[in-house]
This record gives structure tokens, sequence and C-alpha cells, in this order.
């Protein structure tokens, strides 16, 4: 645990917890919540925030500053690769020249599933454009490995339907996209509770992105809180190597060469 950094695209980071931007009740709660998580990189969806492009209305960057986080301008809302690339165009000219980008491309409206022929596409178009792309898609091994091998920075496979909070609902997906990778995994979107978030850490992933778990909680300050104790504590259980598990119990001070 003495350097337990999470490297995406060449630099490092000591939290493992990754959060949006949306659904807060105001700009405070947002500037908290996100204080509380502990979170460096947090990502924002350009097509529903202003981050300058609206002079005249709030601007996110004056509660999320890009001196103190990461910004991970994100894709959220698009349907076609042209939107995509579009919109991660916008998010570099806004952010001088920044290159790191959350690629998703989404299928309908009602499960917000993503349209992965139309991902991978998008995500060449990126990396020949020089984007750094972190990239939301299904938990389906192949594609996982299709967009690494693609030149994407990180893969970022669904646990559940995105603000579902139903959980890591196919583990074992996640366990195959994991041996296979030689970039980071992150488990994004799906999260419910702060369970949810330490499966996801025990099983190896390497970080988790989350919104909607902590801004539609009764308290999302608190937890915010909850969810960077889970990630660590997964985390340090994943590190730690956990028992196996055996059918029958095992004295906990086994009698064995000892007299009674």
């Amino acid at each position: 645990m003495q350097d337990d950094s999470l490297i995406i695209a060449g630099k490092s980071y000591q939290s493992r917890l990754l959060v949006g931007t949306g659904k807060y009740v105001d700009m405070d709660e947002t500037r908290d919540a996100i204080e509380n998580s502990g979170a460096e990189i947090v990502t924002v969806a350009i097509r529903r925030t202003n981050i300058g492009q609206n002079p005249n209305e709030p601007n996110l960057l004056d509660v999320i500053s890009p001196d103190k986080y990461t910004l991970l301008p994100n894709t959220a809302g698009c349907y076609t690769t042209e939107d995509a690339v579009r919109t991660c165009r916008l998010a570099r000219e806004l952010l001088d020249g920044h290159n790191l980008v959350k690629l998703e491309v989404l299928g309908d409206q009602k499960t917000l599933y993503p349209n992965v022929t139309e991902t991978l596409r998008a995500a060449e178009i990126l990396v020949k454009d020089n984007f750094d792309v972190m990239v939301y898609t299904s938990d389906d091994p192949l594609i996982a490995k299709q967009l690494e091998e693609i030149g994407c920075v990180c893969v970022m496979p669904l646990a559940a339907p995105i603000g579902s909070g139903l959980g890591i609902r196919n583990p074992y997906n996640i366990m195959m996209i994991l041996e296979n990778a030689t970039v980071p995994i992150l488990v994004d979107a799906g999260v419910g509770t702060a369970s949810d978030a330490a499966i996801a850490m025990e099983l190896g992933c390497d970080g988790i992105l989350m919104n909607t778990a902590i801004a539609a909680a009764k308290h999302p300050r608190l937890m915010a809180t909850a969810m960077k104790n889970a990630t660590l504590a997964g985390r340090q259980a994943y590190l730690a190597g956990r028992m196996s598990k055996k059918l029958y119990a095992t004295a906990s001070s086994p009698i064995e060469g000892h007299f009674i």
C-alpha cells in the first residue's frame, strides 16, 4: 500500500473513485459532495453542463476548479458517432487543448445501454485524433478487449444500467474483462450503495465511476464519504487476498497439537 496509484493516460492518482457532477440540488452540494468523495477525476457532461460556453449561466468551473481536479468531459446524451466526436472536440476547445475524455454513445433513451457499434467507430476516430479515451461500454469481454486494442486508455464496463442502482449484476463478465486487460478497468454505471463499490473493488477493478448513487442519496454529502471509504476498503481487501471459501466450519482457535 506504499504506492498504490491509479495510472490513467500517464498521470498518477491516489483516489480510485471518480465522480460525476449531475443531479445535485445546487452548486454548493455539488462542491461539498465531490470534496467529501476524495475524487481527483470529475466527469462533466458537456451537452448538459455549462463550463463556459454559456457566459450568462452559472459555471461549474467556479466550484470544480481545473487547478484542483482533473476534468473528464463526457459525451452523455450522444446517440451517434458524429455527435460524440463533435462533443469531444468542443470540450477540447473549451478546455484549452484538454485531451482526456469519457466516450459514451447510447443506444436508446429507455435503457441508456451503450451502442457498441457506434462506440467502436467513435473510439477509432478519437484515438486517431490524439484524444485519451476512457470509454463506457457493455460488460462484453470481447468488446472490452477490442476497445483496448483500438487504443483507449481505460475501459469502463457497466455494472448495471445507468442510474439504476442495481449493483454488480454480472461479476463473472467483469472478472473476464479484468483477466484479459492491460489498461485500467473501471466499473461505470449501476452502483447504488457503498457495498456495491466495495464488491467492484474486491473483484479487482482499478476504480469506479459514479454519480447518481451519491447525488440521489438522501444525504449526498454523507454518501460521498461512504463511497470513498468503501472504495478504499474494497481495494485493500483485494490486495490483502481474501481467505478461501470452505463448505464446513473451521475453528478460529484450532486444537490440533494442544493438550486438554
